[in-house]
């Protein structure tokens, strides 16, 4: 019966070399895991149990979202620095946190658009609209922005954003109070119109059939100067065109972008034209409101219009 051949032992010299080796491994797998990752909050810092909680957008299928009817994983606060009053700037503070109380900090958000954070903010009557981009304060959660009023009354601030954690558009909503007289005209009771004229250009928005609720539709955004010269479109938050539609009861938004994504190729100098996809999801009176930049200034026009059933 033959045996097995033994191995020789290892020598001193041989331990050593495998367990230097052993050691620079494990500091290794330590090392790399304590590098910073850019967020310390994970996927389900951005999850709630329960129902009636807003899902991540996927912004390859743009919607309408009901932000104010359903609960969002973040929390979203704001208080204005100083007075709020209609006409003048007001200097203010968003705080930005998880449901479970986690300062959500730069380093959590990605850019999208050339921005992190999107803050769609509305008057009770839709005909003030602004798009701010909040920037980081001085403590952790906090950020920080400005803007002017047209009206009194309580404006709505919609937050659209994406954690770094999923990757996905995510939202929120909060309101702040404005001293000073209200927009008397109520709103949902402007007239339909797909046409708007401001600064010598004339816009036009243009539904590919008419919009129905749950159905998909396409919108074209046109543009041309009054006197026939050239429109001068440049790009915004990497972008030559924005939408933003609102329902008349300010209970959601709908943020969507141009098809024609690549801006390194100048649409027409004389009647630039930008489609959109968007889906409704009940009838109703709504307002999309259209943001271009022409020659630096940037403009924005609204349109109003009925969803059927």
């Amino acid at each position: 019966m033959t045996g097995q051949a033994q191995r020789p032992a290892l020598g001193p010299l041989e331990r050593r070399r495998i367990i230097l080796i052993t050691a620079v491994a494990v500091a290794l797998f330590v090392g790399v895991r304590l590098l910073p990752t850019g967020t310390n909050l994970s996927h389900m810092d951005f999850r709630v149990k329960g129902g009636n909680v807003i899902e991540f957008c996927d912004p390859a299928n743009p919607q309408f979202l009901p932000v104010v009817a359903v609960r969002s994983p973040v929390a979203l606060t704001v208080r204005a620095t100083g007075s709020a009053r209609a006409g003048e700037v007001v200097h203010a503070t968003l705080t930005l946190t998880t449901f479970s109380g986690k300062p959500i900090a730069p380093e959590d958000l990605l850019v999208v658009q050339t921005r992190r954070i999107h803050l769609l903010i509305v008057d009770p009557s839709l005909d003030d609209y602004q798009h701010e981009h909040p920037e980081p304060g001085r403590n952790p959660g906090e950020w920080v922005f400005s803007f002017r009023p047209r009206f009194g009354g309580t404006y709505r601030l919609f937050a659209d954003f994406t954690p770094v954690a999923t990757n996905r558009g995510l939202y929120s909503e909060t309101e702040l109070a404005v001293d000073g007289p209200p927009n008397p005209v109520v709103a949902g009771t402007q007239a339909p119109s797909w046409s708007f004229v401001e600064g010598g250009y004339a816009f036009a928005l243009s539904p590919s059939s008419p919009i129905r609720a749950g159905v998909p539709t396409s919108l074209t955004l046109s543009l041309r100067r009054i006197d026939c010269g050239p429109v001068p479109v440049q790009p915004v938050m990497n972008a030559f065109a924005h939408l933003v539609a609102f329902d008349s009861d300010r209970s959601g938004f709908a943020h969507i972008h141009p098809n024609e994504s690549d801006v390194t190729r100048a649409p027409d100098p004389l009647r630039p034209r930008f489609t959109f996809r968007l889906t409704i999801p009940s009838a109703g009176r709504y307002v999309v409101w259209s943001q271009v930049n022409l020659a630096g200034t940037e403009i924005y026009a609204p349109f109003w219009f009925d969803v059927a059933r």
